[in-house]
């Protein structure tokens, strides 16, 4: 008999070649994977919430597997997390759930945090963490055109060339830009988003914050549908996939 497990779960995305596995390198999908794999001692499979890209962080990412039913929550957040070794990627969390539960089809929302350290030196300990942006940013210009993103709308204009998607049509809940300290954060809640969504926005809004743009160049872009209109692509080192929402899971 198996029980199925969500996990939660924090990595660093450096040195990955992103979420899913891939031929070309290491994944932190194939890192957990082999963990469980060898718990077990028989091949387990896990399903993620968010396919993020190499160098995309996570400080919630969620994960679904169906292990023996000997196992409880404690002995998998532990056993996993003993077993992955020295990789940059801990199992924060394990809930027990239905068998019907799906870590990507059963999620709700998912919300994404991305942090642009707005000054003229560089980082040190944020380093990889952060886009090291070296204008000052206005972050109340860019929360006026932030707002105009806000809601469903047709999203061609910010999903990369190659996105799978049939359709980009996206509801975003929620787009929140905040000032902390040097760093300006961005945080963007939706029940799913378009390949690179997050980092187009994020690259079109920083264009926003240095005055080369104003909020009615956004909703243009917007209205485009077309790539070409909107901004830069954000690097991927200042992305996290920080939440993902299940009904009636409680990760507190």
């Amino acid at each position: 008999m198996t029980q199925r497990f969500l996990i939660r779960i924090e990595y660093d995305g450096s040195p990955f070649v992103g979420w899913q596995r891939q031929a070309n390198g290491i994944s932190v999908q194939q890192v957990i994977e082999e963990a469980a794999t060898q718990l077990c001692g028989y091949a387990i499979q896990i399903q993620g919430a968010g396919r993020t890209d190499s160098g995309v962080h996570a400080t919630g990412q969620v994960a679904h597997l169906d292990l023996p039913d000997k196992f409880d929550e404690n002995r998998v957040t532990e056993a996993l997390n003993a077993l992955i070794g020295n990789w940059p990627v801990t199992i924060l969390q394990a809930q027990a759930v239905d068998e019907s539960v799906h870590a990507r089809f059963s999620a709700t929302q998912r919300q994404y945090l991305y942090r642009i350290l707005a000054q003229r030196t560089p980082p040190a300990l944020a380093l990889g963490r952060v886009w090291h942006h070296r204008q000052r940013l206005n972050p109340a210009a860019m929360q006026l055109a932030a707002d105009r993103l806000v809601g469903k709308h047709d999203f061609t204009s910010f999903r990369a060339s190659q996105c799978q998607a049939d359709s980009a049509i996206r509801t975003i809940d929620e787009l929140r830009i905040e000032a902390v300290g040097a760093e300006i954060h961005l945080h963007v809640a939706a029940r799913s988003f378009l390949h690179h969504q997050v980092r187009n926005i994020t690259g079109t809004l920083a264009l926003v914050g240095t005055g080369k743009w104003s909020a009615d160049d956004v909703s243009a872009a917007l209205v485009a549908l077309d790539r070409a209109a909107a901004g830069p692509t954000a690097p991927a080192e200042g992305l996290y996939l920080s939440a993902v929402s299940y009904k009636g899971i409680d990760w507190s």
